[in-house]
């Protein structure tokens, strides 16, 4: 039994040994690993960001006097200018008073030219001039509000847009203050979103950004930057912006959610590796390095991100050759062999 346990060591020694080096560390035979070398390249700039659609101008019109709903002038959805009559208030009364009005208007008018005839002939005061002068401008002020108040029993459009849905129906009483229509301009939107405030060099007006909703999951809209806050929130840290957001075919409404990506601009002489070659231990992010035919680990630091690739802000050069694939197998100051992507896929 002993001899048979001592053939079984000098066995397993000798199959372990072919794989130890000189130093007694294995991997003389070299790992197989993906690489690529570092080479600077220009890398476009962007953020993103969350946001919302809103309107550039909404309303919602309420009564402004007491009365029944006597016609409904529009189709809900429907578009309308502005000044296009929306609703129309039983005004009977106000008619009346408009009429009252206008009446007392003409009589103190008449009084009042009658007095300035005979003031200028002596025959009357001061004082029974300017009486009849300030009956007739108390009399024209009574004519104007009540023509005021006569124009608001008919809703009319504030701006050019277009109409929601109703909530009064032909026949229903009004009270002062009731809802009765919202108003909304669909063209152009706006978008509202915020970015870091470490941003606030390079963002600014004009610049371009992209939009994607759910609701179109395959397209994007693009628009405009047109204001930035002129203060930062205390609390997130963020600069809050807005961009206008072409909408001529209607397909977008206020109220949706959007990703928004903002341009900013082109970096020359980026370092950018592919994401698979940061290898994260801890708090580090790490990439293996490739120095006469030895692997060796590196702390980097990293940039923007772009899809499938990164930005290495320190710790890599132009023409240093990293590991791509196969760090699982890898520790500081391993052999390795490289191979190309087909030929790893093969083993």
């Amino acid at each position: 039994m002993r001899c048979l346990l001592t053939l079984l060591v000098i066995a397993t020694a000798m199959t372990v040994l072919p794989a130890m080096g000189q130093d007694g560390q294995p991997g003389d035979r070299g790992v197989s690993v993906e690489t690529a070398v570092v080479e600077y390249s220009p890398m476009k700039s962007s953020v993103t960001a969350v946001g919302t659609i809103i309107a550039e101008a909404s309303a919602t019109l309420r009564a402004e006097v007491p009365g029944q709903i006597l016609a409904v002038h529009f189709r809900e959805g429907q578009q309308v200018n502005k000044g296009d009559r929306l609703f129309s208030i039983e005004a009977t009364v106000l008619e009346a008073e408009v009429n009252e009005a206008r009446a007392n208007v003409d009589r103190s008018e008449s009084a009042f030219t009658r007095a300035r005839e005979l003031q200028s002939k002596g025959l009357i005061s001061g004082t029974d001039f300017d009486a009849a002068r300030a009956n007739y401008d108390v009399d024209r002020a009574r004519l104007r509000s009540s023509q005021a108040r006569l124009s608001k029993t008919v809703i009319r459009a504030p701006f050019d847009g277009y109409v929601g849905l109703r909530r009064i129906n032909v026949g229903d009483y009004a009270t002062i203050g009731q809802e009765l229509i919202d108003v909304v301009k669909l063209d152009p939107l706006r978008v509202d979103f915020s970015v870091p405030e470490t941003l606030l060099a390079r963002v600014r007006p004009q610049q371009t950004i992209d939009v994607t909703v759910d609701a179109y999951p395959d397209e994007t809209f693009s628009g405009s930057i047109i204001a930035i806050s002129p203060y930062s929130d205390i609390q997130g840290h963020n600069l809050e912006v807005r961009a206008e957001l072409p909408n001529a075919d209607l397909r977008l409404r206020p109220g949706l959610f959007v990703r928004v990506n903002v341009s900013l601009g082109i970096k020359e002489n980026t370092i950018l590796v592919p994401e698979q070659a940061i290898w994260p231990i801890r708090q580090d992010k790490t990439v293996f390095v490739v120095v006469d035919g030895k692997a060796g680990l590196r702390v980097v630091r990293l940039g923007e991100r772009q899809p499938g690739t990164v930005e290495v802000l320190a710790g890599l050069e132009a023409g240093e050759v990293i590991v791509t694939a196969g760090q699982l197998k890898l520790y500081d100051g391993v052999a390795v062999n490289s191979v190309t992507a087909d030929a790893a896929a093969s083993q």
